[in-house]
């Protein structure tokens, strides 16, 4: 990998909404009567926050590094499989610069949630909450996720080479 001083990557992610599971979002748990489906606790927004930091540096993607057909991932907490991508983002040479996320959800809303969220995630990743943006949207009822069969995230990561 050449040596930059900026590296930009994205991340997606999206699960199904069913019956029996708990709804684990940016780490923490919000009371609903559905919660998402996955080999892991299915949180979409921890998830595309690690493929996001995982293309800034072009490493594979979280579905390479914690497949869904490993039982050691089975029903894995997102915080903890967030903390190894970080020091792999650490032992590359890199710091996160700021987040940028959306949420889309139908239901539940998730505006209330969003500095508990910031209060989690800030000190896993060494940021303040000011630098991490997480944002609730609506699919206006269109597709699944109008529909309220599913829940989105996107995510955007700035990192920057240590010392540069």
């Amino acid at each position: 990998m050449a040596e930059q001083k900026l590296r930009v990557g994205i991340g997606y992610d999206i699960h199904k909404l069913v019956e029996g599971r708990e709804l684990i979002i940016g780490g923490i748990k919000i009371p609903y009567e559905k919660g998402l489906e996955g080999h892991s606790d299915a949180d979409v927004l921890i998830h595309a926050i690690i493929d996001a930091l995982l293309g800034a540096l072009a490493m594979d993607d979280i579905g390479t590094l914690f497949p869904d057909t490993d039982d050691r991932f089975k029903d894995a907490n997102s915080i903890l499989l967030l903390k190894r991508v970080y020091d792999k983002i650490q032992m590359a040479g890199y710091w996160i610069s700021n987040i940028d996320t959306n949420i889309i959800a139908q239901a539940p809303k998730m505006m209330p949630y969003i500095a508990e969220m910031k209060e989690v995630l800030a000190p896993i990743l060494g940021l303040d909450e000011t630098d991490i943006s997480i944002k609730a949207k609506t699919k206006e009822q269109l597709d699944a996720v109008g529909e309220m069969l599913a829940i989105e995230a996107q995510a955007v990561v700035l990192l920057e080479r240590i010392g540069a």
